[in-house]
């Protein structure tokens, strides 16, 4: 067990050779967009709130617990969003708990408003390398800061374009990278936070009216993008397997909302060997009031299900104009 504790923190910082992406995940991203889109703020025409827990690899110590808040709302000029995100991970002895305020601007084009995201805000990432049962030969000079400590400002941007019936993303949530080693520990080990990038696209399809919709999408994310061209020849070949979410669901007189997901990635399908994540099911339902509750439960592809009984999140949200879902052209995200 603590193999695997220690494993699953490396993966976290980062190493020579041992690379994977850093942010959060979620099944239920559709109703999260906020933490990795700043452009999502106040695109619901009303304000909407959300919350989520998910615990990762239920049963192994040290997995992943996240937690994130969202709440956003357009404001009184039509064309301005605003929104708050809060994203609570804790992995291991390592904790990041982010906070950020998101602006959006939205232009009517077409059919639908193409919506343009600023945010910004902090991180703090704290870690307590005491917890772990570090063995002879890890390289325990890359642990001579026990408990190291960093507040990180940063900032990021999106663009968003939807209509009531289609929807398609780019941001970049978190632009500055920040090294999180002690620069004076000479180690060629690497504790990094890298830039992440989003792309998100989805579409309704009503099979009977309102009544039965049909609703895929997909969430890409990749690390390392624009690593290539970094000045520090040591971080030109960062990165990390760029990881996808295809979602399929149904939703049933706008209040039942059902789905079947599966998480990848695009090297271990084009590649030699398997990287399938997870094969995911989940449901939400939408109250008279506005309340929304969800639960999720993914059943994990790769050998760590020997030992983890899967992943599970569970939701909370409420719009607070629900009685919009009800016009002539409802709105299905």
């Amino acid at each position: 067990m603590r193999k695997i504790y220690l494993f699953i923190v490396l993966l976290f910082v980062g190493g020579t050779n041992l690379l994977a992406q850093q942010d959060a995940m979620f099944t239920k991203y559709m109703f999260n967009s906020l933490t990795f889109n700043p452009a999502y703020a106040g695109s619901k025409d009303h304000l909407a709130m959300n919350l989520i827990h998910r615990t990762q690899w239920w049963g192994i110590e040290g997995a992943p617990q996240t937690q994130s808040l969202i709440i956003h709302t357009p404001m009184p000029n039509e064309r301005v969003g605003v929104g708050l995100s809060l994203v609570n991970d804790e992995i291991g002895p390592t904790n990041s708990i982010r906070a950020n305020l998101s602006y959006a601007y939205r232009i009517p084009m077409g059919k639908g408003k193409l919506s343009i995201g600023l945010q910004g805000g902090v991180m703090h990432w704290r870690a307590d390398f005491n917890k772990l049962s570090l063995e002879q030969g890890v390289g325990d000079e890359a642990f001579d800061e026990m408990t190291p400590s960093r507040l990180l400002p940063n900032f990021g941007a999106g663009i968003y374009y939807y209509t009531p019936k289609f929807y398609v993303g780019f941001a970049s949530p978190q632009l500055i990278e920040y090294d999180l080693r002690d620069n004076q520990i000479n180690t060629n080990i690497w504790a990094r936070q890298q830039r992440h990038y989003y792309f998100s696209a989805g579409a309704a399809f009503p099979l009977k009216g309102d009544a039965l919709i049909f609703k895929p999408s997909i969430l890409v994310k990749n690390v390392g993008l624009l690593s290539s061209f970094s000045k520090d020849v040591a971080l030109q070949n960062f990165g990390a397997p760029t990881e996808f979410d295809i979602d399929l669901s149904l939703m049933f007189q706008q209040a039942l909302w059902v789905g079947v997901s599966f998480r990848s990635a695009i090297e271990g399908i084009v590649g030699d060997q398997s990287s399938f994540d997870s094969a995911d099911v989940w449901a939400a339902y939408y109250l008279a009031n506005g309340l929304r509750i969800g639960v999720a439960y993914d059943y994990t592809l790769t050998k760590l299900q020997s030992v983890a009984g899967g992943s599970f999140e569970i939701m909370l949200g409420y719009e607070f104009d629900y009685k919009t879902k009800q016009v002539v052209t409802p709105r299905y995200f």
